[in-house]
Protein backbone atom coordinates (compact mmCIF):
# COMPACT_ATOMS: atom_id res chain seq x y z
CA UNK A 1 0.00 0.00 0.00
CA UNK A 2 1.36 3.39 -1.00
CA UNK A 3 0.37 5.95 1.62
CA UNK A 4 1.96 9.14 0.36
CA UNK A 5 2.90 10.78 -2.93
CA UNK A 6 4.79 14.07 -3.38
CA UNK A 7 4.33 16.10 -6.56
CA UNK A 8 6.75 18.84 -7.63
CA UNK A 9 4.53 21.44 -9.30
CA UNK A 10 5.29 24.61 -11.27
CA UNK A 11 2.14 25.09 -13.42
CA UNK A 12 3.87 23.96 -16.64
CA UNK A 13 2.10 21.50 -18.91
CA UNK A 14 4.42 18.68 -17.82
CA UNK A 15 3.72 19.50 -14.15
CA UNK A 16 -0.02 19.37 -14.85
CA UNK A 17 0.43 15.92 -16.42
CA UNK A 18 2.48 14.84 -13.39
CA UNK A 19 -0.26 16.08 -11.05
CA UNK A 20 -2.92 14.21 -13.03
CA UNK A 21 -0.82 11.02 -12.93
CA UNK A 22 -0.25 11.40 -9.19
CA UNK A 23 -4.00 11.87 -8.65
CA UNK A 24 -4.75 8.70 -10.63
CA UNK A 25 -2.20 6.71 -8.61
CA UNK A 26 -3.50 8.21 -5.34
CA UNK A 27 -7.07 7.16 -6.19
CA UNK A 28 -5.95 3.63 -7.11
CA UNK A 29 -3.97 3.16 -3.88
CA UNK A 30 -5.88 5.41 -1.47
CA UNK A 31 -2.77 7.58 -1.09
CA UNK A 32 -2.48 11.13 0.17
CA UNK A 33 -0.90 13.68 -2.16
CA UNK A 34 1.38 16.55 -1.15
CA UNK A 35 2.01 19.22 -3.78
CA UNK A 36 5.15 21.37 -3.45
CA UNK A 37 5.99 24.54 -5.39
CA UNK A 38 9.54 25.80 -4.89
CA UNK A 39 10.75 29.38 -5.40
CA UNK A 40 14.42 29.05 -6.45
CA UNK A 41 17.00 31.30 -4.79
CA UNK A 42 19.38 33.71 -6.48
CA UNK A 43 22.94 32.75 -5.60
CA UNK A 44 24.69 35.19 -3.31
CA UNK A 45 27.24 37.54 -4.82
CA UNK A 46 30.42 38.83 -3.22
CA UNK A 47 31.22 38.28 0.43
CA UNK A 48 27.80 37.01 1.51
CA UNK A 49 28.37 33.72 -0.37
CA UNK A 50 24.84 32.64 0.53
CA UNK A 51 21.49 32.73 -1.23
CA UNK A 52 19.75 36.07 -0.95
CA UNK A 53 16.32 36.23 -2.55
CA UNK A 54 13.93 33.99 -4.42
CA UNK A 55 14.15 34.47 -8.19
CA UNK A 56 10.34 34.28 -8.34
CA UNK A 57 7.90 35.91 -5.96
CA UNK A 58 6.54 33.66 -3.25
CA UNK A 59 3.08 34.82 -4.38
CA UNK A 60 3.72 33.22 -7.78
CA UNK A 61 4.28 29.88 -6.05
CA UNK A 62 1.23 30.32 -3.85
CA UNK A 63 -0.75 30.88 -7.07
CA UNK A 64 0.77 27.70 -8.56
CA UNK A 65 -0.44 25.80 -5.50
CA UNK A 66 -3.90 27.36 -5.87
CA UNK A 67 -3.89 26.19 -9.51
CA UNK A 68 -2.91 22.68 -8.38
CA UNK A 69 -5.72 22.72 -5.80
CA UNK A 70 -8.20 23.70 -8.54
CA UNK A 71 -6.97 20.85 -10.75
CA UNK A 72 -7.39 18.32 -7.92
CA UNK A 73 -10.84 19.52 -6.84
CA UNK A 74 -13.43 16.86 -7.52
CA UNK A 75 -10.76 14.18 -7.93
CA UNK A 76 -11.61 12.56 -4.56
CA UNK A 77 -7.98 12.82 -3.45
CA UNK A 78 -6.75 14.01 -0.05
CA UNK A 79 -4.10 16.64 -0.74
CA UNK A 80 -1.95 19.19 1.06
CA UNK A 81 0.00 22.06 -0.46
CA UNK A 82 3.48 23.24 0.56
CA UNK A 83 5.21 26.42 -0.63
CA UNK A 84 8.99 26.27 -0.32
CA UNK A 85 12.05 28.38 -1.11
CA UNK A 86 15.37 26.90 -2.20
CA UNK A 87 16.95 24.76 -4.87
CA UNK A 88 13.90 22.94 -6.33
CA UNK A 89 15.29 19.39 -6.49
CA UNK A 90 16.83 19.65 -3.01
CA UNK A 91 13.60 21.04 -1.52
CA UNK A 92 11.54 18.25 -3.12
CA UNK A 93 13.91 15.51 -1.93
CA UNK A 94 14.19 17.00 1.57
CA UNK A 95 10.40 17.18 2.02
CA UNK A 96 10.03 13.64 0.69
CA UNK A 97 12.61 12.40 3.20
CA UNK A 98 11.14 14.32 6.16
CA UNK A 99 7.58 13.20 5.38
CA UNK A 100 8.45 9.57 4.61
CA UNK A 101 7.00 9.86 1.11
CA UNK A 102 6.97 6.64 -0.90
CA UNK A 103 6.74 8.15 -4.40
CA UNK A 104 7.81 11.46 -5.91
CA UNK A 105 6.11 12.47 -9.17
CA UNK A 106 7.66 15.21 -11.31
CA UNK A 107 7.19 16.41 -14.85
CA UNK A 108 9.97 16.93 -17.32
CA UNK A 109 10.52 19.53 -20.00
CA UNK A 110 13.23 20.46 -22.42
CA UNK A 111 15.97 22.20 -20.45
CA UNK A 112 16.85 25.73 -21.52
CA UNK A 113 20.38 26.73 -22.50
CA UNK A 114 21.49 27.58 -18.94
CA UNK A 115 20.05 24.33 -17.55
CA UNK A 116 21.94 22.38 -20.22
CA UNK A 117 25.15 24.22 -19.30
CA UNK A 118 24.67 23.49 -15.60
CA UNK A 119 23.96 19.83 -16.17
CA UNK A 120 20.86 18.24 -14.75
CA UNK A 121 17.22 19.16 -14.96
CA UNK A 122 15.15 19.24 -11.77
CA UNK A 123 13.57 15.88 -12.62
CA UNK A 124 16.97 14.24 -13.24
CA UNK A 125 18.36 15.74 -10.05
CA UNK A 126 15.37 14.51 -8.01
CA UNK A 127 15.74 11.03 -9.49
CA UNK A 128 19.44 11.01 -8.62
CA UNK A 129 19.09 12.33 -5.03
CA UNK A 130 15.83 10.77 -3.83
CA UNK A 131 15.77 7.77 -1.51
CA UNK A 132 12.31 6.69 -2.67
CA UNK A 133 10.76 5.84 -6.03
CA UNK A 134 10.55 8.68 -8.57
CA UNK A 135 8.12 8.80 -11.49
CA UNK A 136 9.08 11.27 -14.23
CA UNK A 137 6.07 12.11 -16.38
CA UNK A 138 6.68 13.28 -19.95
Amino acid sequence: MMKSILVGYDATESAKRALARAAAIAKAFGSEVTVISVAPLIAGVGRSAGPIDPTDSVDKHRQELADARALLEGEDVTASYVPAVGEPADAIVQLASEAGVELIVVGTREPNFVQRLLGQSVSESVAHKARCDVLIVH
